[in-house]
């Protein structure tokens, strides 16, 4: 069932083919903000359906997330998304990429969840009336049309999340990357929330500090201080990673002993 106009094939895709794979190559790339070296030398093909990113605070988790939808652009190296350099196609990436807060209160823009979910339609060309019957339409769809009218404020969290995930997955995206889209929500909303991202047809690029929820994932890449620590299959991956925090943390508490 067809939720949304569907406009010609170049139009819709501009300097973007979502269908090409991998649907993002880094190339030695890196990212200073500021005076401050977040990310170097990365050099990767992104092309499984569920990729994972783990690492401590600070390892430049977020930022990689950024530079998979242009929120970031990288001055070294080359990042291209889509076969295109993500430069060049700054502006096309919101409707190939959805990108998903940590805090949902940094993403919704609009008093009402119907007006939320109506934005992205008419981002991609229906009127204002069409978007309502859209929007209004895809919320029945997804279990949500009880929350049309509702302010955003007043949702709770995992409600909160729900809408925002919704709000990018109306404009059709290839790709959604969650930047610890769980981290605020109670445990039955956590996995209510990654049931349902599960489901879903995109290709998916998830951060995460809670290791349980990446298990099944195909691939998951560990930063550390802005570089690549290691990439591969999940289970290998967080296996050495829960093994570096163990030795970590015992080597903090025998100094901590001395």
């Amino acid at each position: 069932m067809v939720l949304w106009p569907r406009k010609k094939d170049k139009e819709q895709t501009g300097g973007c083919n979502p269908d090409i794979t991998p649907y993002a190559r880094l190339e030695n790339a890196g990212l200073t903000l500021g005076d401050r070296k977040i990310l170097s030398g990365l050099s990767l093909d992104l092309q499984e359906h569920r990729i994972g990113v783990i690492g401590l605070n600070g390892s430049g988790k977020s930022s990689f997330a950024r530079l998979l939808n242009g929120l970031h652009l990288a001055d070294e190296g080359r990042v291209t998304l889509f076969g295109a350099v993500a430069a060049s196609v700054r502006s096309e990436l919101p409707r190939h990429v959805g990108f998903v807060f940590q805090n949902p209160d940094h993403q919704a823009i609009f008093p009402t969840v119907e007006e939320e979910i109506a934005f992205g339609l008419t981002q991609l060309g229906a009127s204002k009336d069409e978007s309502r019957a859209k929007a209004l339409e895809f919320l029945e769809v997804h279990g949500c049309l009880h929350l049309a009218a509702k302010p955003f404020a007043e949702l709770s969290g995992g409600q909160k999340q729900i809408v925002c995930i919704l709000a990018v997955l109306v404009m059709r995206p290839a790709v959604l990357v969650l930047d610890e889209p769980m981290t605020s929500l109670d445990a039955l909303a956590s996995r209510l929330i990654f049931d349902k991202l599960m489901s879903l047809p995109q290709r998916i690029v998830m951060v995460s500090h809670d290791l349980t929820l990446l298990t099944g994932f195909d691939r998951v890449l560990w930063l550390e201080e802005g570089q690549l620590r290691m990439d591969g299959p999940a289970a290998k991956v967080i296996a050495a990673y829960r093994d570096d925090i163990e030795r970590r943390s015992g080597t903090v508490m025998k100094a901590a002993a001395i």
